[in-house]
């Protein structure tokens, strides 16, 4: 039977590895983190384990299967109705979501009583819905507008949006942004007019925004080190506190103690307790996986046949591996403090479901690039080889 499913499987055998291997770091590190949330909900850290995170590891690993035997082009499709769902979703959660540290970012689903972040749905949405648009307005890419006016008001309503309450996450969508429509051949005068519009949307957030007053704490805590050592930069402290005790190897899995004084060991800090209990290296191994993920995702991109595919691949392993190294900064002192997570290893249930899908895509369109090499013939491959050498297919054509 697992022979079955595994013969089922298709895409890069690489990032099934690192998706394998970031599941089982996940398990390990959480078990380890969880030990004092347990404990304050009077429960056993096994029960607590096993009835959310290991469900949601196995759900997510479900989700990147499926994900991944669907045709990508139907994601383009999807893409629209996810766009429609989403910008009043984000309108919802800023009025009506349930408010937590100040901010109101999840939204409550109805019967079942959990609750999910919706700037996770809106990154889906807005990158797939940035690589359809993108593929669909080639012909007249640089008309201001017919191309450049649509493509970029979603942007701009997403951003806002996500980032009256969740600064972080609408910086790095944005920066994701960017970088497909540098690769979507969008005119470098059209992108500088992006980057100042954007720079005045962050002014307006960043000073007038609902959160300014802890946006702003954040940036003078981590610029201004005289600050340092004080309840405002408490994580932080207690982060590297982690670091420096974790040395080259590590405390060992299990024998964190700084699990018990920073709060979200399981989720925002995780990488903290990582290198206490596994040292540098195991920090290290973290970050190439990541590394190694980015360089596998970059080799579907210029091998995808279809634009949409690889402005598809590209755009969410750019959120992906940005997200990660976010965090990772965090974590080790290089960056204000964010509730952004680890992706595929902090817990978090909505997190874990909708990172599996975007590695589902990605994977489907390293299936479909599969697919199309298998079906050329030998002397097709070399014509193409070929053509690729003296540049007569663009890298996303």
């Amino acid at each position: 039977m697992f022979q079955a499913l595994l013969n089922k499987t298709k895409g890069d055998r690489w990032i099934w590895l690192i998706i394998i291997l970031l599941s089982l770091i996940s398990v390990m590190a959480v078990y380890s983190a969880t030990g004092t949330l347990a404990y304050k909900k009077g429960e056993a850290v096994e029960k607590l384990l096993l009835t959310k995170h290991l469900i949601f590891v196995l759900m997510g690993i479900g989700m990147i299967y499926i994900a991944h035997l669907l045709d990508y082009r139907y994601y383009a499709g999807i893409s629209k109705v996810l766009m429609i769902i989403t910008i009043p979703l984000l309108f919802y959660t800023l009025i009506f979501g349930t408010n937590l540290n100040d901010a109101s970012r999840w939204v409550k689903i109805p019967v079942i009583g959990l609750t999910f972040q919706t700037s996770d749905l809106a990154k889906l949405a807005l990158i797939t819905f940035l690589a359809r648009m993108l593929t669909k307005k080639q012909e007249n890419i640089k008309n201001v507008k017919e191309s450049f006016i649509p493509i970029m008001g979603s942007v701009c309503v997403v951003f806002v949006l996500i980032a009256l309450a969740n600064l972080s996450t609408a910086l790095m969508l944005f920066g994701v942004s960017i970088l497909l429509l540098i690769i979507g051949r969008i005119s470098i005068k059209q992108i500088a007019i992006v980057c100042a519009g954007g720079f005045v949307l962050l002014l307006f957030v960043f000073f007038l925004g609902p959160r300014r007053k802890t946006y702003m704490s954040r940036i003078n805590t981590f610029i201004h080190p005289e600050m340092q050592h004080s309840d405002k930069t408490f994580q932080a402290d207690q982060a590297k506190i982690a670091l420096a005790t974790g040395g080259v190897f590590g405390k060992g899995p299990g024998n964190s103690t700084q699990r018990n004084f920073l709060p979200h060991p399981y989720s925002d800090f995780i990488f903290a307790i990582i290198i206490e209990e596994w040292g540098t290296v195991g920090g290290i191994v973290i970050m190439i996986l990541y590394l190694v993920l980015l360089y596998r995702c970059i080799k579907i991109v210029t091998r995808a046949p279809k634009a949409f595919g690889a402005l598809l691949a590209a755009g969410l392993s750019f959120s992906l591996t940005i997200q990660a190294f976010a965090n990772m900064a965090v974590a080790v002192g290089l960056g204000p403090v964010t509730g952004v997570p680890l992706p595929l290893v902090s817990m978090g249930g909505t997190s874990m479901i909708f990172t599996s899908v975007a590695f589902g895509i990605i994977l489907s369109v390293s299936r479909d690039v599969e697919e199309n090499a298998n079906a050329l013939t030998k002397e097709e491959k070399e014509k193409v080889k070929n053509k690729i050498i003296i540049g007569e297919i663009p890298a996303i054509a």
